[in-house]
């Protein structure tokens, strides 16, 4: 059975092999719970835990994507984005979801409270993108930044650039797929994140209203190895780094809660 075919087949049975986590693990967000995605192993992504800014300089940021760990600790951040946490300080705060496609977007807006407990639930697999909400990059930074002062950001920056924080939370199975935009950083605080990545000249086969887990069960088994995406799943600490127009789609594999830096 083809990798993509694999995962997916495993998707629904994870809810029922899969034990939730208690608060000390995944934050009150439930990993491994009920449409959880299982993980495939395969990895083309680098891992450096050594890394120097004159090393990131030279072999990563205009060339390919890298995964960083150990340069932050962001424990504190981790602790103060559990579910319990957020919901005290923020949980009627206004917060604005997007659709989860590629190019054109529907905003809806509602108190985080409710999209925590009413729309946070694992992807329909039949469902198209702009069926699907998703809380990432909207934020008002004034409203969210008693959480993000807690935040230590990757320390790699680029020249000419300035960076500006996106914080998202989304269900199990749920993703965007295949777009891009400047360079960036994306760490996750609970969950798993898995990314597919390639590089500018290489556009992606996709459909840009069909979410990542439909490209995942659809068109990924058929792809031939040199047409296959650099690809990796991010865990908790960890910080995935893709330069300027790197095409890339992302899939929840738990609820996950993760922070992305952009460089613009």
């Amino acid at each position: 059975m083809a990798p993509g075919s694999r995962l997916l087949a495993l998707w629904a049975l994870a809810a029922l092999v899969l034990p939730s986590s208690g608060e000390d693990d995944d934050g009150g967000w439930r990993r491994g719970g009920p449409g959880a995605v299982a993980e495939e192993e395969r990895c083309t992504v680098e891992r450096r835990a050594d890394l120097t800014y004159a090393e990131f300089v030279q072999h990563y940021a205009f060339v390919r994507p890298v995964i960083l760990q150990g340069l932050t600790d962001n424990s504190r951040f981790q602790a103060l984005c559990s579910r319990e946490r957020l919901l005290a300080s923020f949980g009627d705060r206004v917060v604005r979801l997007s659709t989860a496609n590629t190019y054109s977007y529907q905003k809806v807006d509602l108190p985080f409270q409710e999209y925590v407990e009413q729309l946070l639930h694992p992807q329909d697999p039949t469902s198209l993108g702009n069926d699907t909400l998703y809380f990432f990059g909207d934020n008002n930074f004034t409203e969210w930044a008693s959480l993000f002062r807690h935040y230590s950001p990757p320390p790699f920056g680029l020249p000419g650039t300035s960076p500006a924080y996106s914080f998202g939370i989304a269900g199990a199975g749920s993703g965007v797929p295949f777009h891009w935009h400047g360079p960036g950083y994306s760490e996750v605080m609970y969950g798993r994140k898995r990314w597919f990545l390639y590089p500018p000249e290489k556009t992606p086969e996709f459909h840009p209203n069909k979410t990542t887990l439909a490209w995942l069960r659809d068109t990924y088994p058929a792809l031939p190895p040199s047409a296959r995406p650099l690809e990796c799943t991010i865990r908790a600490g960890e910080v995935l780094y893709f330069p300027d127009r790197w095409w890339h789609a992302t899939l929840n594999l738990d609820t996950s809660v993760f922070i992305s830096t952009f460089l613009g």
